[in-house]
């Protein structure tokens, strides 16, 4: 939600979560639950969603021209997608029977604050964003509520359980050090001296004589190095990198950003020592060991909070997990459709939660 686009997007996660199911309209029904039904329209509603979604994040759009790229991508979502509709709808009905509702200044107030972080406070512009998701303000209003009151229900039945000891903590802590592990980082200097190239028919080539040009030039840097020269200065003075306005200085980065070929060049160095020029594309690199920090498990007191964030989540998901697992139990869920039946059991066979709330 860092745009234009993100700001529709932010009403159209509202939407996602609840595409509504509209009884005058008569249509497939899908399933039942509890009474309550979800309609093929409701779950094709949710697929698209979800597609939408893709198509902003990590899939090419062009992916959902291929129709048995979308095919599998579907038969990959929908299971999903129909354990979070039902799930929902689960939630949606325990917070009627307790009398959970959204009030008018609870949805004023969520609304200005939307509008104020998406830049949509001129009325224009508002109005546009919604005709974008094809959305009411009062469609808006019913969306927000049913997200309200999932997160009460959610509140109300596991919030209480959410409460971290330290020595529970501390237990995550010690069984999940490398979720704490600074990695090992390197600072390094550059000298850059490139091999001129020569473009004859069209294409491009190294003279030979360039090629030992630069490497005795990158000789002769070196020299000057290991008599004492300081290297920041030689490379602002001769380096072709970009670093040279920075003395040739890279980093810190983690030695796992670095090539393979240059973590063993590094891993045998100490701090201070120069290498010999090495052949790199562009021409001949002389790099300086400033620093070489090994990795580190960071002491428990300063991750005290990031320890309680992810105890905190794992505990959420386990508790959602029973939650859910109980409703389901007590529900009354009556399929129309074998196919969809057997994808949405097979998922709820292998626990899945969805991030409800």
């Amino acid at each position: 939600m860092r745009n234009k686009l993100r700001v529709a997007g932010c009403l159209f996660v509202v939407f996602a979560l609840a595409v509504p199911m509209r009884a005058e309209i008569i249509e497939q029904v899908l399933v039942k639950v509890n009474g309550d039904i979800i309609t093929k329209t409701e779950l094709e509603g949710r697929q698209i969603a979800v597609l939408r979604q893709r198509m902003n994040q990590d899939l090419e759009p062009e992916a959902l021209k291929n129709d048995e790229q979308l095919r599998k991508l579907l038969a990959e979502v929908t299971p999903r997608i129909l354990v979070e509709a039902i799930d929902e709808l689960l939630m949606v009905q325990l917070a009627k029977e307790r009398g959970y509702r959204l009030r008018d200044e609870q949805f004023k107030e969520w609304l200005g604050a939307l509008r104020r972080e998406q830049n949509l406070e001129e009325d224009a512009r508002f109005e546009a964003a919604l005709k974008q998701e094809g959305m009411t303000i009062d469609e808006l209003r019913r969306n927000v509520e049913r997200s309200f009151m999932i997160q009460q229900v959610q509140r109300e039945e596991v919030g209480s359980k959410l409460t971290i000891t330290e020595e529970e903590a501390r237990q995550y802590y010690r069984a999940h050090p490398q979720e704490f592990t600074e990695p090992a980082n390197v600072t390094l200097r550059e000298i850059l001296v490139e091999v001129n190239t020569t473009t004859q028919k069209g294409q491009a080539g190294i003279n030979v004589g360039d090629e030992d040009q630069a490497r005795a030039a990158a000789t002769a840097v070196r020299q000057r190095l290991l008599g004492g020269e300081d290297f920041a200065a030689v490379a602002s003075e001769v380096s072709a990198a970009p670093s040279k306005a920075n003395g040739g200085l890279i980093g810190p980065i983690t030695v796992g950003e670095l090539s393979e070929a240059l973590q063993q060049v590094v891993q045998k160095m100490k701090p201070g020592e120069v290498t010999p020029p090495i052949r790199t594309a562009r021409g001949y690199q002389i790099l300086k060991l400033e620093t070489l920090k090994e990795s580190s498990v960071q002491p428990f007191e300063s991750v005290r909070d990031l320890v309680a964030e992810r105890v905190h989540g794992d505990r959420q998901r386990q508790e959602v997990l029973k939650f859910l697992t109980r409703v389901r139990g007590q529900a009354l869920i009556e399929w129309k459709n074998a196919e969809l039946q057997k994808a949405y059991e097979e998922l709820i066979a292998q626990g899945a939660t969805p991030p409800l709330g």
